[in-house]
């Protein structure tokens, strides 16, 4: 009989797992797919701003509300789907030690980005992988964006043309669309500013032979 190697029966499990992201977020589908995993879509359903205003009662710093909310999802969604490995992530704003959550409405998007306009802030990506209600891995990164001194003219364009789809993002803009164009100086990785800090999850799906190496 053929011995087969413990870790390449490891890579071929891993070729062969299920993969859901516990996230209703179509960028980060997109990514994880461009990036070759066969995604399932199953989005967390957890207290997520209950779980924030407790955190930042507690003075956790906004990379590390991120990092939390990535594990509660992953945990909710792994529990709900076993043997699957679950992909949690999230991502929150802070401009100073003002935090900032999404917004319902155009109206609020607009008031947002008054308060950018023409300021640096930082935006913190989340991730974090759980199997069967246990988290194998999870990590930050984080971004610095300055926005532009646009003129009201301009953001009420922006507004007009970009429409409701940017209510999905915490920081009323996607930098992947018309959002690139408030904005005169990035600091960070692309892809840990549209949601999702994509190298360190691979090479972590890598660590635990969920991915080739």
């Amino acid at each position: 009989m053929k011995k087969v190697d413990g870790r390449a029966q490891d890579q071929a499990a891993g070729a062969s797992a299920r993969f859901v992201l516990a996230s209703k977020s179509a960028i980060r589908g997109e990514m994880l797919r461009a990036a070759g995993l066969a995604i399932e879509t199953i989005p967390a359903a957890i207290d997520e701003r209950g779980f924030e205003r407790r955190w930042q009662a507690d003075n956790l710093a906004p990379g590390r509300v991120a990092e939390a909310l990535a594990r509660e999802k992953a945990l909710a969604v792994s529990r709900a789907e076993p043997g699957a490995v679950v992909i949690g992530a999230d991502q929150t704003m802070a401009l100073g030690a003002q935090r900032f959550s999404k917004v319902a409405t155009l109206a609020e998007a607009r008031d947002k980005l008054l308060v950018l306009r023409g300021r640096r802030h930082e935006l913190h990506s989340a991730y974090a992988l759980a199997r069967d209600g246990e988290v194998l891995a999870s990590g930050v990164a984080s971004a610095r964006l300055t926005m532009r001194n646009f003129s009201d003219a301009f953001l009420d364009d922006y507004l007009a043309h970009a429409g409701e789809a940017i209510l999905g993002s915490v920081g009323c803009y996607q930098l992947e669309g018309l959002g690139v164009t408030l904005f005169e100086a990035i600091e960070g990785d692309y892809f840990t500013i549209l949601g999702l800090p994509l190298l360190p999850l691979l090479a972590a799906l890598r660590e635990h032979d969920l991915a080739t190496a």
